[in-house]
């Protein structure tokens, strides 16, 4: 999280915005106030209040940068050499658990991630639309090497992108730690590596 921060031109704004969330991420959102955010980047409220109005626009602000270097994280991941799985499970394990590891270690990363919804709806749509189409590509890319016509089996590769963002999203919610969810996503990855030689 401190590398998305380090992109932060304005060092008094990454400075709130990582108070915020170490604060968020100890004690949770729900009972982190402007008062705290402040305290912990050691500026008065007038000050913090000039740049953020509340610490709704903080958390999104968090987000946003969270998911933009998730999605880069993942461009470069499939972009590295390897074979198709290798380049899959490698954008995934980076990108997806990586980047959210801060959020999966605490006792309240989950309220900051069930807040997506609520609050940033539409940075994950944003961030959902990017991932889907670097990994729409990537499949492509795989299915027309090995001339598998997934047109004929009424898929394309964005409905696989967008099965794999709904099974990632899936195994978030059922499977409580991290080392299970990668094992279900190298497993998934398989199966669509798999399907696209035959």
């Amino acid at each position: 999280m401190n590398e998305i921060l380090e992109l932060v031109a304005d060092r008094k704004r990454a400075r709130i915005m990582e108070a915020a969330l170490k604060l968020a991420l100890a004690y949770g959102y729900s009972r982190t106030t402007m008062d705290d955010i402040a305290r912990a980047a050691e500026m008065s409220r007038p000050a913090l209040y000039l740049l953020f109005r509340n610490k709704t626009e903080i958390y999104r602000e968090i987000a946003a940068l969270t998911m933009q270097g998730c999605i880069e994280t993942t461009r470069r991941a499939l972009m590295a050499g390897g074979s198709f799985r290798e380049k899959l499970e490698r954008a995934i394990n980076e990108a997806m658990f990586e980047c959210l590891r801060p959020f999966t270690e605490s006792p309240h990363g989950v309220e900051l991630l069930d807040l997506k919804n609520s609050l940033a709806a539409d940075l994950v749509e944003n961030f959902r639309c990017k991932t889907c189409a670097l990994f729409a590509q990537t499949v492509r890319e795989e299915a027309d090497a090995n001339r598998v016509d997934l047109a004929a089996c009424d898929l394309s590769p964005e409905k696989i992108a967008a099965m794999l963002m709904d099974a990632l999203e899936g195994m978030r919610l059922r499977l409580p730690d991290v080392a299970g969810r990668q094992e279900a996503a190298t497993a998934l990855v398989k199966i669509i590596s798999r399907a696209l030689r035959a």
